[in-house]
């Protein structure tokens, strides 16, 4: 090895980030919890990416891709190339707005819709298994995530 010297680099800071970093912990939560449902949707062909997404849809008027963007915490180009497959399954419309043909709307098909109506008990049971095996405040947990996310957020737009 050379004559580098290592200041920050150590396995002590290894440990110090397995044991303490956020970012690390919520990632390894959200795998395991994306996993149980996949696992829980595939006999019906979603993930649960899929599943979010089209239930995002589920909405009076069909939201602009920016607004489901926003919800998703995804940037749009992320977004579409998610939503290509649905599209092409027949799961979903993409239109342009009336007022502005730059701006395009989603919409759940009818087999979105009747997919979305198989999707919805599966989720719930599993929804409530994963918080009946949590020994926590599901919402307290809950309002701690959208406060990270918002603060991680905030972090990251000024630091642009």
């Amino acid at each position: 090895m050379s004559n580098t010297v290592i200041q920050h680099a150590t396995f002590g800071m290894t440990l110090r980030v397995r044991d303490s970093c956020l970012c690390l912990h919520t990632q390894r939560a959200a795998r395991a919890i994306a996993r149980r449902f996949d696992d829980a949707l595939r006999p019906i062909g979603l993930r649960s990416g899929q599943f979010s997404l089209l239930i995002s849809l589920n909405r009076p008027e069909p939201p602009t891709v920016g607004s489901v963007a926003d919800l998703l915490e995804m940037d749009r180009t992320t977004l579409t190339a998610n939503l290509k497959p649905l599209e092409r399954r027949g799961l979903l419309n993409v239109t342009s707005d009336a007022q502005d043909r730059r701006v395009r709307r989603l919409s759940l098909s009818e087999e979105g819709l009747l997919l979305l109506e198989q999707a919805i008990p599966i989720w719930i049971s599993t929804h409530e298994a994963i918080e009946n095996g949590t020994n926590s405040d599901v919402d307290a947990l809950r309002d701690e995530l959208n406060s990270l996310a918002k603060v991680a957020g905030v972090e990251a737009k000024a630091q642009v």
